[in-house]
């Protein structure tokens, strides 16, 4: 039995070397953690002695630390009536200023200040505009984390352009009057082919984070992957969810086997659906954008140099610092070990060609995603559309059918045409991550319902256009791919995409 503490207690422990902070009205030793804290040591030993709840909660799940760290670090409960406000460390600012932009003069040709206003959500057309807006809105670092790519970011832009080297090849005098974009994901009904793919630490966008996912995927009937390293508990998702809404769930395996264990059975019990484990991070990725937002982190210390704690190599970001608590050692061998865990369909998230697939569909799982992890991993992989063609004809050789082995894709889509292009080329369902970030950053739960009517009404035209009336009826006929490998076709400029998009710049240029 854990420990009963007061504060003053805890308050003794308030040095970098001796480091007890509480959260939640428990006590951990923080001292090691510390120093490979993602945000730099600073943040969690100026909280030395106190209870940074406070701080604490706007981004972390509450079950972090018994998800990830050792339970021997929990020192004991704290008695709550021995906390006063001298004891709490401050948390976030309640209101963030207004952000500036940057405009034109409109008496000197000079760039000055403006105050960026936040147009209705009526005025949302795309998905790049709600883009648009997040990047105004969003504190730097959580743009930073969410907008970043691998290395040099040629995959994270090659995700979007390799929709635009596939072409349409509608047919004509198709009865068109009624469209019906209804499917079926791993058996389960669908209002449409698209669901809401797993993203990290959603709280970063809004303060309703997943739980506001969840809601916005029951309004809009899309199913949603659940992530594991998520900013709400998997309870408080779950609690969330709306009466026979589908579900899907993402998987890091941990290290310790059976944390994961316990949290596939915890799935599965509260009936998800299917269980997508990702396979394309035995290490995350070295995120220029994420790195460059810790140095200028308030209250960081990533920055320090090399004096003891800034020794420590944090500058990779908070992607790279997560990395540790993925299994890098998760082989083909693991396989059996996954299925023998739940009676959820299980599928690899992350294959990048044809023979993993077909690895995948022997070894009797229920399917895979063709990810590249939205461009985070390793710069220079193929889109997830470029791979479809090899995956869907190596699956055909193999003698698969969509019955035994569904192909999901994720990454780059941001229009409905980019759906209609992946059904057309044999993909079950397809993932965004992104869009639905900056529509929550945005706009809240309406924001991302406004979102997917948008890309409902553009599939829907997409689907009258070429002569498609369900999505059954949308085959590899219906469009041309002679172009996608080819990466050094000339194509008209995508402004949206263009505008939108933040390049990096060396440190000099910052």
């Amino acid at each position: 039995m854990a420990a009963t503490l007061t504060m003053d207690e805890v308050a003794k422990h308030n040095t970098k070397e001796d480091c007890w902070v509480v959260l939640y009205g428990k006590a951990y030793d923080l001292s090691k953690f510390a120093k490979v804290h993602p945000g730099g040591a600073k943040l969690i030993t100026n909280a030395a002695g106190m209870d940074a709840t406070a701080a604490f909660d706007p981004i972390h799940p509450k079950d972090i630390m018994e998800k990830l760290l050792k339970p021997d670090i929990m020192k004991g409960v704290v008695d709550p009536a021995t906390i006063t406000e001298a004891h709490k460390a401050k948390g976030p600012a309640a209101h963030k200023p207004a952000p500036k932009k940057k405009t034109k003069s409109s008496s000197v040709d000079d760039e000055v200040m403006e105050e960026f206003k936040k147009p209705s959500l009526n005025l949302m057309l795309n998905t790049f505009d709600f883009e648009s807006v997040a990047r105004e809105v969003m504190e730097p670092q959580a743009w930073g984390y969410y907008s970043s790519g691998g290395d040099d970011e040629i995959t994270l832009r090659d995700n979007h352009l390799a929709f635009q080297r596939i072409t349409m090849r509608p047919r004509i005098l198709v009865n068109v009057k009624d469209i019906d974009m209804r499917t079926s994901f791993l058996g389960a009904p669908a209002s449409l082919p698209l669901y809401f793919t797993a993203t990290a630490l959603a709280k970063l966008a809004h303060k309703d984070g997943e739980v506001g996912i969840v809601k916005a995927a029951a309004k809009a009937g899309v199913t949603y992957m659940l992530p594991t390293l998520s900013s709400y508990t998997l309870d408080e998702m779950l609690e969330a969810r709306s009466p026979g809404q589908l579900m899907f769930a993402q998987l890091y395996v941990n290290p310790e086997r059976q944390r994961s264990e316990q949290y596939v059975k915890k799935l599965e019990a509260a009936g998800v659906k299917a269980l997508f484990v990702t396979v394309d991070a035995p290490q995350l990725g070295r995120r220029e954008k994420d790195m460059r937002s810790k140095f200028t982190q308030q209250g960081s210390d990533v920055q320090d140099g090399d004096e003891e704690e800034g020794a420590v190599d944090r500058s990779q970001g908070a992607a790279r610092a997560i990395s540790s608590y993925i299994d890098a050692g998760l082989c083909w061998d693991d396989v059996p070990w996954l299925q023998s865990i739940t009676k959820m369909k299980v599928l690899l998230k992350g294959v990048q060609c044809g023979e993993d697939a077909v690895m995948a569909y022997k070894a009797g799982l229920g399917g895979c995603v063709l990810s590249n992890h939205g461009g985070r991993q390793l710069d220079t992989s193929r889109p997830g559309i470029e791979i479809l063609p090899e995956v869907m004809e190596a699956l055909r050789e193999a003698g698969a059918t969509k019955g035994d082995f569904e192909v999901f894709v994720d990454g780059g889509i941001r229009r409905g045409a980019d759906i209609f292009k992946a059904v057309a080329l044999g993909a079950s369902g397809i993932g965004v991550g992104r869009p639905v970030l900056y529509a929550l950053a945005s706009y809240g739960v309406n924001g991302i319902v406004k979102m997917v009517h948008l890309l409902q009404d553009e599939l829907q035209m997409v689907m009258r256009l070429s002569g498609t009336p369900t999505i059954a009826s949308i085959t590899d006929k219906h469009v041309l791919t002679t172009n996608l490998c080819d990466h050094i076709v000339p194509l008209p400029t995508d402004n949206l995409s263009a505008r939108t998009y933040e390049s990096l710049r060396p440190a000099a240029r910052l």
